[in-house]
């Protein structure tokens, strides 16, 4: 298992927090996510997605990663 902590813009409200979370748990391989407004910590088993998997869910749910 691997840990990612991602930085996320856009985020105001508990809506985009389960938006976010929503997104992340359809990635598959993701085991946990533990998102709040402005973050998430996601445990994935990295032999099925990779960060970059991660993002660009985070991205397609309308919200920006920051580096």
């Amino acid at each position: 298992m691997a840990e990612a902590k991602i930085k996320i813009d856009g985020m105001s409200c508990q809506h985009c927090v389960q938006a976010v979370k929503k997104a992340l748990c359809a990635v598959t391989g993701v085991d946990s996510t533990d998102v709040e407004i402005g973050s998430a910590t996601v445990r994935y088993d990295d032999t099925k997605a990779t960060r970059k998997d991660l993002e660009a869910a985070v991205e397609e749910a309308g919200f920006s990663v920051r580096s």
